[in-house]
């Protein structure tokens, strides 16, 4: 169960990565990160991560993940394997009350949920969107005193 795990994971990185518009490009490129799997095997993976198909920029039918229809795509890719051991958070910049949270592509709801969860006392709430997480701070709290606090629930 581990291997399809990862081979999921590395799925999902390679669609939000690269513009995949077959079966046979998306089984070359899972080739190249180590997995050697059927196309059988592939499109049940495909149906199980509900992938579809979306016009690109270029007007070239690719591979999305759901609700990602207008993904933002990275114009240096890491590969799969060089993701899943980096963590999401890129940065954290303040102004006022406000703050804004950089990501990788795909990781800003899942922090945002891992901060909201953690009912930090200095931070009254979260909006996060693909790769941008807005925090919003409680009056008198200074950022050394968010960082110290977010510390714990993601690498600052």
């Amino acid at each position: 169960m581990k291997v399809k795990a990862s081979r999921l994971e590395a799925l999902k990185m390679l669609i939000s990565s690269k513009e995949l518009s077959n079966q046979e490009e998306v089984l070359q490129a899972l080739k190249v990160e180590g997995f050697l799997l059927t196309q059988a095997t592939l499109s049940r993976d495909l149906k199980q991560l509900k992938v579809a198909k979306a016009a690109s920029m270029n007007g070239k039918y690719v591979y999305v993940l759901p609700n990602e229809t207008m993904y933002k795509r990275i114009h240096k890719p890491l590969s799969p394997t060089e993701m899943m051991m980096t963590p999401g958070f890129v940065s954290i910049n303040f102004s006022g009350n406000m703050g804004i949270i950089k990501t990788r592509p795909g990781y800003a709801s899942s922090i945002a949920y891992n901060i909201d969860s953690s009912d930090i006392p200095q931070i009254i709430g979260t909006i996060a969107g693909d790769d941008t997480i807005f925090i919003v701070i409680k009056e008198g709290t200074t950022p050394e005193d968010v960082k110290e606090s977010l510390n714990g629930i993601i690498s600052l």
